[in-house]
């Protein structure tokens, strides 16, 4: 493995900026500071000018694989991960079988080792019938298990007040939960079949997938977690009125916690007229004042973490009537791209959101060495040019869906390069497909 040398690089980490020179060998960050010029190194780069940022960790993403492979594969997804500056992933239980069991959740890991340029782990599934499987999960191996407390995908709807009570009481890991009231929406898209037929407008999504019926099934998720002392995080909050469930206390200090996704801190309702249903996602964009709210948790701490939970669906899937397009969108190669332009709108600092796309899932899982610019740590940077632009296009879309959400839009900034665990692999628009593969997560299993 190369040894490397990072010059007078802008370090954006922990709250602060320095210029500095990184030394990396051996897949780690060695030395931070002013390195020697007669340092013994196989390569220097120059970075005057350019951020130097920690990858970004995704505690959640849909990466189709297995089963669902004509929309994604975890390779596929995983090259658009670290175009965009995502150097860790976490990919959830709902592909083709499930991962309701240690055998097929082995059998992803695997398949990532294998194909995976970016490290990874994987959600455990919880089922209304697989809680013994559940309290064996080794908590320093796996991130965590989730709970679909509103979701219609096979045996994945978590709705026995007896399993719930079972699984707070006895998971081992993190749970993290999507939250949102079933039978609400069902009654609500009752009411809009009856008025629209198949042909519901793509406009009506955020008022079948409601404020109150996420509101509903978030405060049963943290009633449950106060009554078991589990730990719980909060998936793809949407509106003002959950924020009340939560607090600004320092991230160490809480056992409820919760996560904000880029595209609800970008889209807000009438963005639905545009794009139609290639923004459906469940939870549903909502209100502007909902957007702005989330925004200003993010910001001020009572959301603690960013992420994607990118969904990739084929064109046509998308093209197709309301109950018909599935709901999800594509979003890991530009996550980076959105919180950069953010910070320079205003929206939130962006030492800030460094902390929460970055540090805050790193602490919050226990993930070993990861998250951060520190010495001994592995080496996921991520290097940004702030004087060159970046124009979101099919063309240069890596998802193997081929499309974004985001198309025509310019962004103010461009990821230059993306190092995995010591190792460049995307520079200047091109991937290195033969670099080393990403390595599995390990936790510190205290997540608990």
């Amino acid at each position: 493995m190369a040894s490397v040398v990072l010059r007078q690089a802008q370090i954006i980490n922990e709250g602060r900026r320095m210029v500095a020179d990184v030394l990396i060998r051996h897949g780690k960050i060695e030395r931070i500071g002013t390195l020697p010029s007669n340092l013994s190194f196989d390569q220097e780069i120059d970075l005057t000018g350019k951020w130097l940022v920690p990858g970004l960790i995704d505690d959640q993403v849909h990466f189709r694989e297995p089963g669902l492979t004509h929309k994604a594969t975890i390779g596929s997804e995983a090259r658009a991960a670290v175009a965009g500056g995502v150097t860790s992933f976490m990919e959830m239980p709902n592909t083709q079988p499930p991962a309701v069991n240690l055998p097929t959740l082995e059998a992803k890991y695997a398949r990532a080792a294998e194909t995976s340029l970016a490290n990874y782990s994987f959600f455990f599934g919880a089922t209304n019938h697989n809680l013994e499987a559940i309290k064996s999960i080794d908590p320093h191996q796996v991130c965590g298990v989730k709970i679909f407390m509103g979701s219609s995908t096979g045996d994945m709807l978590v709705d026995n007040p007896g399993t719930l009570e079972g699984i707070f009481q006895n998971c081992p890991t993190l749970i993290a939960t999507h939250c949102e009231d079933t039978p609400m929406i069902k009654q609500a898209e009752a009411a809009a079949k009856a008025r629209w037929g198949e042909e519901v407008p793509a406009g009506e999504h955020p008022h079948i997938r409601s404020a109150e019926a996420c509101y509903a099934s978030s405060s049963l998720a943290v009633a449950l977690a106060r009554r078991h002392q589990a730990r719980l995080h909060i998936l793809h909050i949407t509106t003002a009125k959950e924020l009340s469930l939560f607090s600004n206390a320092p991230l160490a200090n809480k056992r409820l916690t919760s996560e904000a996704c880029v595209h609800h801190l970008w889209f807000a309702e009438e963005d639905y007229a545009r794009l139609g249903h290639k923004i459906k996602c469940n939870p549903a964009i909502k209100t502007q004042a909902d957007r702005d709210a989330v925004r200003a948790a993010v910001a001020s701490g009572v959301i603690d973490v960013i992420a994607t939970d990118h969904a990739p669906h084929t064109r046509e899937e998308k093209a197709q009537s309301y109950f018909k397009a599935p709901s999800g969108l594509p979003l890991v190669q530009h996550s980076l791209l959105i919180l950069l332009e953010l910070a320079k709108q205003g929206a939130i600092p962006l030492e800030t959101a460094i902390t929460r796309a970055c540090h805050a899932p790193a602490e919050l899982f226990g993930i070993v060495n990861r998250g951060y610019i520190r010495e001994g740590y592995w080496a996921d940077l991520v290097v940004v040019n702030p004087q060159a632009t970046t124009t979101v296009s099919a063309e240069n879309t890596l998802y193997q869906c081929g499309w974004s959400p985001l198309e025509g839009q310019r962004f103010s900034h461009q990821i230059e390069r993306t190092f995995v665990n010591g190792n460049c692999v995307y520079e200047n628009g091109r991937v290195h497909d033969h670099a080393p593969r990403g390595q599995r997560l390990t936790f510190n299993g205290n997540a608990r």
